[in-house]
Parts: structure tokens; C-alpha cells; sequence
């Protein structure tokens, strides 16, 4: 029978490149001033999502909010095995915090119909909240496991999971329907097929639901013929709980801050010179 599964992907800012141009006046990230990359984890959850499809059956549905260049992280998911894709995007979504990004999902999932598991990265490296998997599965009133870093069993209505914990690591089981985040260390993402990157390259996005059920030898079920593009009335969401106005954080201020180096000192590699150091860090109360 098999398991549907919704994996939630982002397009994020590539944070190594930040500078005090990566945000508006709003507080907001300005994320045409930065290169934009897939976030790192949602390539696990992916991968996670198209093992318990080929263990079990099934299908894999990649899902994104965002501005329209967005569908490019779709389309990399379409060339790993990924099914059927679908970008949310509107104007009315801009500005949101992750309370309006879970809700927006929430209409989403709730849109595309029977859904067994949600997957999603653990964490977006542009926020570093964690806060969006656990929001998404608590209004859609799913099960949750967090912070998972290995895919131990699937059944038909069961999984077992290994989960990351301060200090170690615990072995949980949860039924479904169930939303699962995902670690760096929960596996290593496939490379994009050559012959669905071939397939798939000049996939349109289009505001429609038709595709097109052509096999695909020995790669997915079905070729998409185009990449889903929904909007806020697509998915029947609030508009007050969206975007800037469904957002319950707001940023106050901001501040560049300029790190510069202060006075070095240089301790040559001998014992008087360690226990010296030593004496002075405790002194200072750097060391108890």
C-alpha cells in the first residue's frame, strides 16, 4: 500500500556570505543581497522521505514557501526521486516568523489530502530555531519526533527512529500520522539523477494541480509535468494569519557589530610560562 510523505524544503541565504546588507530596515532578511542555497538538513529529511519510499512504497511530495526562485530547491528534489513539488508563494506570505510559516504549511498539507509523514530538517541555518516542524505537527495534530539522526524500522503504521539528546542518543517508536526533523548525521543525501535532471531541467511552474503519470524506468512513478505553484487562496489560509500580520515576532532593532582584535600576547611553550598564564586567567576569573 505504501506511505505518503510531504517533505518541507526551504531556500535559504548562504550565511557564511552575511554582511550587514543581508537585512532590511524591518528586520527582515534581504535575500536577493545573498546567494541562495538548499538548507542543508531539508537535504536529509529528503533523503529520509525516499528510504522509508523505497523500504516501504509509497509516494514523496517536496514542498516549499517562498518567492518564485524558490522552485529551483523543488526542482533539486525532483532530480533526487521526489515525486510530485509544489511552491507556495504569494506576497501575503512575506515577513512571516515561523508561527505564520507552520500555519501556511499546515494549509498545504491539509491541501494535498491523506498524509502519513511530514519530514523537514531539524533547523533552518537563516533562523536556527527549530521551531517549524514541532509548530506544523501540533496543527495538524500529529505525532513528532525530533532532532532524529537515524531511521531504524518503517512499518505500515509504526516507525522507529534514533534521536539525538544532550549527551547521548535514545531509540523512540511513534505511530502515525507522524512529522519527523531531521539531523546533519541522520544520513548522507543522494546525488541528482543524471536521467531525471535530464527529465525534469525545464520543468515550468504553473498555478494548476495536472500531472502527468508517464513511468520512469527504475527512477520514480510518475514525471511531473510541471512544479505546483499555490497561492494564499490556493490553500484556503487565513490571510490575518499570514505573513508579516499572522507574525508574533517583531524585531525591535538592529545592530552591525564589527569584531575587531584586541591585544594578543604570546606565551613561548615552557612550564614557567603556562603556570604564568594559568595564574593570570584565574586571577581574572576567565578559569575558576
Amino acid at each position: 500500500m505504501g506511505l505518503n510523505s510531504v517533505v518541507l524544503v526551504k531556500q535559504v541565504p548562504d550565511t557564511q556570505n552575511i554582511s550587514g546588507q543581508a537585512m532590511k530596515p524591518d528586520g527582515t532578511v534581504n535575500r536577493d543581497a545573498l546567494p541562495a542555497i538548499f538548507n542543508p538538513e531539508d537535504l536529509n529529511a529528503l533523503e529520509m522521505a525516499l528510504e522509508v519510499k523505497e523500504k516501504i512504497g509509497g509516494t514523496v511530495t517536496a514542498v516549499t514557501m517562498g518567492p518564485p526562485k524558490a522552485e529551483e530547491v523543488l526542482r533539486e528534489c525532483l532530480y533526487r526521486g521526489a515525486d510530485d513539488a509544489v511552491l507556495v508563494s504569494d506576497r501575503a506570505f512575506a515577513g512571516a516568523d515561523t508561527l505564520a510559516t507552520s500555519y501556511a504549511l499546515k494549509c498545504t498539507i491539509e491541501r494535498l489530502g491523506p498524509c502519513d509523514l511530514v519530514f523537514c530538517g531539524r533547523q533552518a541555518i537563516d533562523g536556527d530555531t527549530a521551531q517549524v516542524g514541532p509548530q506544523v505537527a501540533e496543527k495538524l495534530g500529529f505525532n513528532q519526533l525530533t532532532g532524529v539522526c537515524a531511521l531504524l524500522d518503517i512499518e505500515q503504521s509504526r516507525i522507529t527512529v534514533r534521536r539525538s539528546i544532550e549527551n547521548g542518543t535514545e531509540v523512540l517508536r511513534a505511530g502515525l500520522p507522524l512529522v519527523v526533523t531531521t539531523t546533519s548525521d541522520a544520513n548522507v543525501p543522494r546525488s541528482p539523477s543524471a536521467k531525471l535532471v535530464m527529465a525534469y531541467k525545464k520543468l515550468a511552474c504553473m498555478e494548476d494541480d495536472a500531472y502527468d503519470e508517464t513511468y520512469i524506468e527504475g527512477e520514480c512513478s510518475m514525471a511531473v509535468s510541471h512544479i505546483r505553484k499555490w497561492n494564499v487562496d490556493s490553500i484556503k489560509a487565513d490571510l490575518e494569519r499570514c505573513g508579516l500580520s499572522g507574525s508574533a515576532t517583531k524585531v525591535k532593532k538592529i545592530e552591525n557589530v564589527v569584531l575587531a582584535a584586541r591585544e594578543m600576547k604570546q606565551v613561548e611553550n615552557t612550564e614557567p610560562e603556562i603556570r604564568n598564564l594559568i595564574k593570570h586567567l584565574i586571577d581574572e576569573h576567565i578559569l575558576g
